[in-house]
């Protein structure tokens, strides 16, 4: 019994410690012209394992910098879902 609240102060502590450095990062603000958006974002959620695996050996980035901002995000993870999967909705029991 001991040991398990002792699990849970620690879990505690180490998510706060994370979410306070994780707060701290920034992000310069992006510049240009024709910046990806939303399709864009799909296009390389839906290619994220590719880009994965080519990022182990070239200089390949599996997330677009600069982008467009929120709709690029979430056209990246709806592309991810849709290429990993999705909810898992089709499972069968």
């Amino acid at each position: 019994m001991r040991t398990r609240l002792h699990f849970r102060i620690c879990f505690l502590m180490f998510t706060i410690v994370a979410l306070v450095l994780a707060g701290c990062a920034t992000q310069p603000a992006p510049h240009g012209t024709a910046l990806p958006g939303f399709f864009y974002g799909l296009l390389h959620g839906f290619l994220i394992l590719f880009s994965f695996v080519g990022s182990l050996f070239t200089n390949v980035r599996i997330y677009s910098y600069p982008n467009a901002g929120h709709w690029y995000d979430f056209g990246y993870v709806l592309g991810a879902l849709l290429f990993l999967g999705g909810s898992g909705a089709s499972s069968k029991r």
